[in-house]
Protein backbone atom coordinates (compact mmCIF):
# COMPACT_ATOMS: atom_id res chain seq x y z
CA UNK A 1 0.00 0.00 0.00
CA UNK A 2 1.96 2.87 -1.34
CA UNK A 3 -0.37 4.91 -3.41
CA UNK A 4 -2.98 7.23 -1.99
CA UNK A 5 -5.61 5.40 -4.01
CA UNK A 6 -4.54 2.77 -2.54
CA UNK A 7 -4.59 4.37 1.18
CA UNK A 8 -8.37 5.31 -0.27
CA UNK A 9 -9.08 1.68 -0.99
CA UNK A 10 -8.07 0.42 2.36
CA UNK A 11 -9.70 2.67 4.34
CA UNK A 12 -12.93 2.47 2.72
CA UNK A 13 -12.66 -1.22 2.95
CA UNK A 14 -12.21 -0.94 7.15
CA UNK A 15 -15.25 1.22 7.31
CA UNK A 16 -17.34 -0.80 5.43
CA UNK A 17 -16.11 -4.22 6.97
CA UNK A 18 -16.61 -2.69 10.79
CA UNK A 19 -19.38 -1.03 12.36
CA UNK A 20 -18.05 -0.01 15.59
CA UNK A 21 -15.75 3.19 15.80
CA UNK A 22 -13.43 1.58 18.09
CA UNK A 23 -12.63 -0.81 15.69
CA UNK A 24 -12.06 1.84 12.80
CA UNK A 25 -9.17 3.09 15.26
CA UNK A 26 -7.97 -0.08 15.70
CA UNK A 27 -7.92 -0.55 12.13
CA UNK A 28 -6.51 2.52 11.41
CA UNK A 29 -3.49 2.02 13.53
CA UNK A 30 -2.63 -1.10 12.05
CA UNK A 31 -3.11 0.07 8.28
CA UNK A 32 -0.23 2.23 9.48
CA UNK A 33 2.24 -0.11 10.92
CA UNK A 34 1.62 -2.03 7.92
CA UNK A 35 3.05 0.23 5.62
CA UNK A 36 6.68 -0.76 6.34
CA UNK A 37 8.33 -3.50 8.13
CA UNK A 38 10.80 -0.50 9.83
CA UNK A 39 7.58 0.26 11.90
CA UNK A 40 7.38 -1.16 15.45
CA UNK A 41 4.32 0.46 16.28
CA UNK A 42 1.40 2.90 15.71
CA UNK A 43 -1.17 4.52 17.44
CA UNK A 44 -3.55 7.56 17.28
CA UNK A 45 -4.46 9.76 20.10
CA UNK A 46 -7.33 11.74 20.25
CA UNK A 47 -9.00 15.16 22.51
CA UNK A 48 -12.55 14.35 22.99
CA UNK A 49 -14.42 16.81 25.13
CA UNK A 50 -11.07 18.21 26.18
CA UNK A 51 -9.74 14.71 27.42
CA UNK A 52 -6.55 13.90 26.19
CA UNK A 53 -6.68 9.74 25.31
CA UNK A 54 -5.14 7.43 23.28
CA UNK A 55 -7.89 5.70 21.25
CA UNK A 56 -5.94 3.09 19.34
CA UNK A 57 -2.49 0.98 19.09
CA UNK A 58 -1.62 -1.38 16.68
CA UNK A 59 0.13 -3.33 20.04
CA UNK A 60 1.04 -2.86 23.11
CA UNK A 61 4.28 -1.28 22.71
CA UNK A 62 2.29 2.43 20.75
CA UNK A 63 0.25 2.38 23.93
CA UNK A 64 2.53 1.68 26.38
CA UNK A 65 4.64 5.24 24.79
CA UNK A 66 1.37 7.04 24.53
CA UNK A 67 0.59 6.34 28.05
CA UNK A 68 3.80 7.33 29.17
CA UNK A 69 4.06 11.12 27.44
CA UNK A 70 0.18 11.43 29.20
CA UNK A 71 1.49 10.47 32.84
CA UNK A 72 4.48 12.81 32.22
CA UNK A 73 2.85 15.52 30.33
CA UNK A 74 5.45 16.07 27.54
CA UNK A 75 6.38 14.29 24.64
CA UNK A 76 6.57 14.02 20.82
CA UNK A 77 2.87 12.80 20.05
CA UNK A 78 1.60 15.48 22.61
CA UNK A 79 3.59 18.12 21.18
CA UNK A 80 1.96 16.87 17.46
CA UNK A 81 -1.53 17.00 18.88
CA UNK A 82 -1.88 20.23 21.18
CA UNK A 83 0.37 22.30 18.95
CA UNK A 84 -0.60 21.11 15.07
CA UNK A 85 2.79 20.26 14.24
CA UNK A 86 4.94 17.90 12.13
CA UNK A 87 7.07 16.12 15.10
CA UNK A 88 10.24 14.00 14.28
CA UNK A 89 12.47 12.50 16.73
CA UNK A 90 15.32 11.23 14.68
CA UNK A 91 17.16 9.40 17.60
CA UNK A 92 15.72 8.60 20.91
CA UNK A 93 19.52 7.89 22.33
CA UNK A 94 20.81 11.37 21.78
CA UNK A 95 17.48 13.68 22.11
CA UNK A 96 16.96 16.12 24.76
CA UNK A 97 13.27 17.28 24.30
CA UNK A 98 10.72 16.03 26.80
CA UNK A 99 13.23 14.71 29.09
CA UNK A 100 12.69 11.88 30.86
CA UNK A 101 10.99 10.67 28.08
CA UNK A 102 13.34 9.80 24.88
CA UNK A 103 14.97 7.62 27.71
CA UNK A 104 11.96 5.86 28.37
CA UNK A 105 11.34 5.02 24.92
CA UNK A 106 14.86 3.16 24.27
CA UNK A 107 14.09 1.17 27.57
CA UNK A 108 11.63 -0.17 25.55
CA UNK A 109 13.35 -0.26 21.75
CA UNK A 110 12.48 2.64 20.27
CA UNK A 111 14.80 4.50 18.83
CA UNK A 112 13.35 6.90 16.35
CA UNK A 113 9.45 8.37 16.20
CA UNK A 114 7.01 10.41 14.17
CA UNK A 115 4.08 11.82 15.02
CA UNK A 116 1.14 13.88 12.62
CA UNK A 117 -1.38 16.05 13.65
CA UNK A 118 -4.85 15.25 12.41
CA UNK A 119 -7.05 17.65 11.47
CA UNK A 120 -11.09 17.86 11.26
CA UNK A 121 -12.82 21.21 10.70
CA UNK A 122 -9.81 23.28 10.57
CA UNK A 123 -8.72 21.79 13.90
CA UNK A 124 -5.82 19.50 15.46
CA UNK A 125 -8.42 16.28 17.15
CA UNK A 126 -5.34 14.36 17.38
CA UNK A 127 -2.16 12.56 16.25
CA UNK A 128 -1.36 9.93 13.90
CA UNK A 129 2.37 7.84 16.11
CA UNK A 130 4.16 6.05 14.44
CA UNK A 131 7.43 4.22 16.09
CA UNK A 132 10.65 2.71 15.09
CA UNK A 133 13.61 0.53 16.70
CA UNK A 134 16.06 2.59 14.41
CA UNK A 135 17.49 5.63 14.44
CA UNK A 136 16.64 8.09 11.57
CA UNK A 137 14.06 5.47 10.32
CA UNK A 138 11.86 8.59 9.22
CA UNK A 139 14.39 10.31 6.71
CA UNK A 140 13.02 8.45 3.48
CA UNK A 141 10.18 7.91 1.55
CA UNK A 142 8.30 6.71 4.26
CA UNK A 143 7.62 10.04 5.97
CA UNK A 144 5.74 11.31 3.01
CA UNK A 145 3.47 7.74 3.13
CA UNK A 146 2.87 8.54 6.12
CA UNK A 147 2.04 12.05 6.09
CA UNK A 148 -0.21 11.01 2.67
CA UNK A 149 -2.02 8.23 4.82
CA UNK A 150 -2.88 10.68 8.12
CA UNK A 151 -4.38 13.18 5.24
CA UNK A 152 -6.82 10.16 4.57
CA UNK A 153 -7.26 8.64 7.93
CA UNK A 154 -7.95 12.06 9.64
CA UNK A 155 -11.07 11.42 7.91
CA UNK A 156 -12.17 8.22 9.64
CA UNK A 157 -11.18 9.94 12.76
CA UNK A 158 -13.56 12.00 12.68
CA UNK A 159 -16.33 9.76 11.73
CA UNK A 160 -15.59 7.80 14.81
CA UNK A 161 -15.81 10.59 17.24
CA UNK A 162 -19.00 11.60 16.01
CA UNK A 163 -20.09 8.11 16.92
CA UNK A 164 -18.11 7.47 20.15
CA UNK A 165 -21.17 8.60 22.79
CA UNK A 166 -22.85 5.01 20.61
CA UNK A 167 -19.41 2.66 21.29
CA UNK A 168 -17.15 1.32 23.68
CA UNK A 169 -15.42 4.18 23.58
CA UNK A 170 -17.22 5.77 25.45
CA UNK A 171 -16.22 3.30 28.82
CA UNK A 172 -12.55 3.61 27.53
CA UNK A 173 -12.69 7.30 28.00
CA UNK A 174 -14.24 7.27 31.46
CA UNK A 175 -11.31 4.26 32.21
CA UNK A 176 -8.59 6.37 30.92
CA UNK A 177 -10.13 9.58 33.08
CA UNK A 178 -10.26 7.75 36.34
CA UNK A 179 -7.02 6.01 35.59
CA UNK A 180 -5.00 9.12 35.21
CA UNK A 181 -7.02 10.52 38.43
CA UNK A 182 -5.96 7.80 40.27
CA UNK A 183 -2.34 8.12 39.10
CA UNK A 184 -2.59 12.05 39.65
CA UNK A 185 -3.78 11.49 43.40
CA UNK A 186 -0.57 8.93 43.79
CA UNK A 187 2.00 11.08 42.72
CA UNK A 188 0.53 13.59 44.91
CA UNK A 189 1.51 11.77 47.75
CA UNK A 190 4.53 10.42 46.09
CA UNK A 191 6.29 14.17 45.78
CA UNK A 192 4.78 15.23 49.35
CA UNK A 193 6.77 12.37 50.83
CA UNK A 194 9.93 12.38 48.83
CA UNK A 195 9.82 15.83 48.36
CA UNK A 196 10.32 15.39 44.41
CA UNK A 197 8.90 16.92 41.36
CA UNK A 198 6.01 15.02 39.56
CA UNK A 199 8.42 13.75 36.74
CA UNK A 200 10.42 12.31 40.10
CA UNK A 201 7.66 11.00 41.58
CA UNK A 202 5.97 9.56 38.03
CA UNK A 203 9.60 7.70 37.67
CA UNK A 204 9.30 6.31 41.18
CA UNK A 205 6.08 5.00 40.76
CA UNK A 206 6.41 3.32 37.26
CA UNK A 207 9.70 1.45 38.59
CA UNK A 208 7.29 0.17 40.99
CA UNK A 209 4.50 -0.69 38.59
CA UNK A 210 7.52 -2.55 36.48
CA UNK A 211 8.95 -4.12 39.77
CA UNK A 212 5.76 -5.48 40.74
CA UNK A 213 4.67 -6.56 37.11
CA UNK A 214 1.42 -4.52 37.41
CA UNK A 215 -0.51 -2.22 36.14
CA UNK A 216 0.50 1.29 36.48
CA UNK A 217 -3.13 2.72 37.81
CA UNK A 218 -3.56 -0.90 39.78
CA UNK A 219 -0.10 0.49 41.80
CA UNK A 220 -1.52 4.04 42.05
CA UNK A 221 -4.85 2.95 43.91
CA UNK A 222 -3.13 0.85 46.32
CA UNK A 223 -0.77 3.96 47.23
CA UNK A 224 -3.50 5.94 47.63
CA UNK A 225 -5.95 3.31 49.40
CA UNK A 226 -3.02 2.93 51.94
CA UNK A 227 -1.96 5.95 52.60
CA UNK A 228 -5.62 7.55 53.10
CA UNK A 229 -7.64 4.94 54.18
CA UNK A 230 -9.98 5.33 51.10
CA UNK A 231 -9.96 4.58 47.66
CA UNK A 232 -8.81 6.94 44.99
CA UNK A 233 -11.80 9.86 43.90
CA UNK A 234 -13.24 9.47 40.70
CA UNK A 235 -11.98 12.23 37.91
CA UNK A 236 -14.65 14.28 36.67
CA UNK A 237 -15.21 13.86 33.26
CA UNK A 238 -18.45 15.46 30.41
CA UNK A 239 -20.76 12.73 29.61
CA UNK A 240 -21.94 14.88 26.30
CA UNK A 241 -21.54 14.53 22.75
CA UNK A 242 -17.96 14.34 21.61
CA UNK A 243 -17.44 17.08 19.11
CA UNK A 244 -14.78 17.05 16.36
Amino acid sequence: MTTTEGFDAALLDLVLATAEAEEHLDGVARLAQDLSPVLAACGVMARMRGAEITVASSNEVAYALDELQFGLDRGPCLQAMRGGDVVYAEDMSVESRWTPYPALAVERGVLSSLSLPLVARGRTVGALNSYAREPHAFDGDLADQLRAFADRAQVVLAVAMRSAEQTALVDQLHTAMQSRSTIDQALGIIMGRERCTSAEAFALLRTASQRQNRKLADVAAELVTTTTGQPPTSGHFDTGTASV
